[in-house]
């Protein structure tokens, strides 16, 4: 079953790459629970079909970059970008962006918390394994307040501008 508006945002383990050390995080892949990283925060978030590639890295990515200080400004605490790869590879797309801080960069390597979304879709026929739907959502205090799944192939409601509109 798929996730929608109203539901509270299942629980699940994400990494993230960390560049610089803090007391909390050492530098490398550190894992998160979910739940706890949500609490009493509006997260904007927007999953990807895989880092690197071609919509991902020119359109989607890019686009919460611009937006990222009208998207604070509107209340936004975080923004994150999820994807079914591993944290090294989320970390190195980071880089590769500039994200700098802007965004945090999310890995679900295996799937696991995609599949508890119920937005998960199998490309192992292309070579490429499971991963995640293209898709933005809002998330205040744990609850899916705004979710803007795209259909197979599609970049049309999930890109920042139109979360930003939802504000």
């Amino acid at each position: 079953m798929t996730i929608s508006v109203g539901d509270r945002l299942p629980d699940g383990t994400l990494s993230e790459y960390i560049e610089t050390a803090t007391e909390a995080c050492s530098v490398g892949p550190n894992n998160f629970q979910v739940a706890d990283m949500v609490k009493g925060k509006t997260i904007a978030l927007f999953a990807v079909p895989g880092a690197f590639t071609p919509t991902c890295s020119n359109r989607h990515l890019p686009g919460f970059l611009q937006l990222h200080d009208q998207l604070k400004a509107k209340g936004v605490d975080e923004i994150w970008c999820v994807s079914v790869n591993d944290a090294f590879v989320m970390g190195a797309w980071g880089r590769d962006q500039g994200v700098a801080g802007r965004v945090r960069m999310m890995a679900d390597g295996s799937a696991a918390w995609t599949r508890k979304l119920g937005l998960e879709f199998d490309l192992t026929a292309r070579g490429m394994g499971v991963r995640s739907q293209r898709y933005s959502a809002l998330i205040k205090d744990g609850v899916i307040s705004r979710l803007n799944i795209e259909a197979s192939g599609q970049f049309d409601v999930s890109d920042a501008q139109t979360l930003l509109g939802q504000l």
